[in-house]
């Protein structure tokens, strides 16, 4: 099993200076396969909408890191994992922007750039950066045309949802086109990964809260809506995203993880820390504890 894990990007190991350089290198040293961030601009202290399941904001939330920045930083320190998000919130980021940012990261990563985007729920967020969120899905769809006419072609240009690029070079390229994988859950949302994404972002719970013939059968419906849309189904990736609940034991988390991959049988598979560390030194100290009981089988 090929397994990767999240930098410290959230809570307070992510405030420690150098924390996730020094994550970063020493993890892929260890074995892990790929490393990973999330996105969180905000933590209200009385949020709009609560954050899925809480009453509030968790507080691992109240630390946040940049996911470009930190892509960046480990890009520097590794020479092998892939570098992918799971995801970020497209949506409210300025387009353009975006998409320098990405082909910057890939560059400088020689290629291992995986980015999961999703456009979140946050109205607090969408708020804060002046979009408006009920064009959310939307304005997925034209960033989404943005990067194929960025990453394809040497001269740009773009009428976009709220912006114009005016006919620009752009010889900055990614050193191989980056697999955009999707999130989300809902009918438009898989029905945009059937038709447009190179792979899906499905969320594997530890303990199990979620039935894993629910990922069959859902990653089996984008499979085969994408056959119907004219699209190969083998060519759609998985990377599944491994959430484990605080003070779960790694014993636990190492049979999830080989149980559902065995049914899934994900691309790539990583097990998000965030709730499980305080520190680097704990996120490296179970980084490597997993990576041994996992590789036990």
């Amino acid at each position: 099993m090929r397994l990767g894990f999240s930098l410290p990007v959230f809570g307070k190991a992510a405030a420690t200076p150098g924390g996730i350089a020094r994550y970063a290198r020493t993890a892929e040293q260890a074995g892990a396969a790929s490393l990973w961030v999330g996105d969180r601009l905000l933590s209200p202290v009385n949020p709009e909408v609560a954050y899925p399941g809480y009453d509030t904001m968790p507080e691992e939330f109240w630390t946040a890191q940049d996911p470009f920045t930190a892509l960046a930083v480990a890009a520097a320190v590794t020479e092998t994992a892939i570098l992918g998000s799971s995801t970020i919130n497209a949506t409210q980021y300025q387009p353009a922007n975006f998409a320098r940012l990405l082909t910057s990261i890939d560059v400088a990563s020689n290629g291992r750039l995986l980015p999961g985007l999703g456009i979140g729920w946050s109205p607090d967020e969408y708020a804060a950066v002046g979009v408006p969120m009920a064009e959310r899905g939307k304005r997925l769809d034209d960033l989404l045309d943005l990067l194929d006419t960025w990453w394809t072609k040497d001269t740009v240009s773009h009428n976009g949802i709220g912006y114009t690029i005016p006919e620009t070079h752009v010889h900055l390229k990614p050193v191989r086109k980056p697999p955009v994988h999707l999130a989300g859950f809902g009918e438009r949302a898989l029905r945009r990964v059937a038709e447009r994404a190179d792979g899906w972002l499905p969320v594997w719970t530890v303990p199990e809260t979620i039935p894993a013939d629910m990922l069959t059968s859902t990653l089996a419906k984008i499979r085969a809506d994408a056959e119907q849309a004219g699209r190969d189904p083998r060519t759609l990736g998985v990377a599944l995203r491994v959430n484990a609940a605080p003070d779960t034991k790694p014993e636990l988390i190492a049979e999830s993880v080989t149980k559902i991959v065995a049914t899934l049988a994900p691309d790539h598979t990583f097990v998000d820390l965030t709730y499980l560390t305080s520190s680097v030194e704990e996120h490296i100290d179970l980084t490597g504890r997993l990576l041994e009981l996992t590789a036990r089988g």
